[in-house]
């Protein structure tokens, strides 16, 4: 199970979202946001990145200069306390290789979500891959609104990244078998055996 961007997992959402995890992204923008760059509340985030138990948290250091800072900072405040949870920092080449290629198939963003990138990382890793939560609408299928995360709704920048774009290049990989969206709500595994 791959997350993106350091989600909660607490119980109010683990009912729904599940807890297992065994690769979570860290935007360093979120360190720098959430956890004041890890100048003053290291042990805040070590805290926080426990519900993710032996996951690895998966950061674009080398990709632009003001990503190496926080996830040096990252990588050595979950040494410094012991913590479970490993650092993997993604190649540089690898990112800019996946923006070039997504560029070619139409996405014109200035650059691609985390969640593009977690996919196409989770495409070239698995042999199966389910995506959820990659809707980026504010109404479902039915016209009911919903949240752009599950957890809050706080909008992607829209100069930044293309999300209709993402999801149209998604939705053709979904319509060629080469993976699986999830638009509607899962069904409950206990709902569907006592049925």
């Amino acid at each position: 199970v791959h997350r993106c961007n350091l989600p909660p997992l607490s119980s109010e959402y683990s009912r729904d979202v599940g807890s297992k995890t065994q690769l979570v992204t860290a935007n360093p923008s979120i360190i720098q946001k959430r956890f004041q760059n890890l100048l003053w509340s290291r042990k805040a985030f070590v805290d926080s990145v426990k519900v993710y138990n032996h996951s690895y948290i998966y950061m674009p250091a080398f990709s632009m200069k003001t990503g190496t800072g926080p996830s040096l900072r990252v990588y050595y405040t979950l040494e410094d306390f012991g913590a479970k949870q490993a650092v993997l920092f993604a190649n540089p080449n690898f990112l800019r290789d996946i923006g070039k290629f997504w560029k070619s198939k139409g996405i014109h963003a200035k650059r691609l979500s985390t969640g593009l990138f977690l996919v196409s990382a989770a495409l070239s890793l698995c042999e199966e891959v389910t995506i959820y939560g990659f809707w980026p609408f504010s109404v479902d299928l039915h016209g009911k609104f919903i949240s752009h995360h599950y957890y809050d709704n706080v909008l992607p920048d829209s100069g930044f990244h293309a999300m209709p774009e993402e999801f149209l290049q998604l939705w053709f990989l979904h319509k060629s078998g080469v993976l699986r969206m999830q638009l509607e709500p899962c069904e409950d595994p206990l709902i569907q055996s006592s049925a």
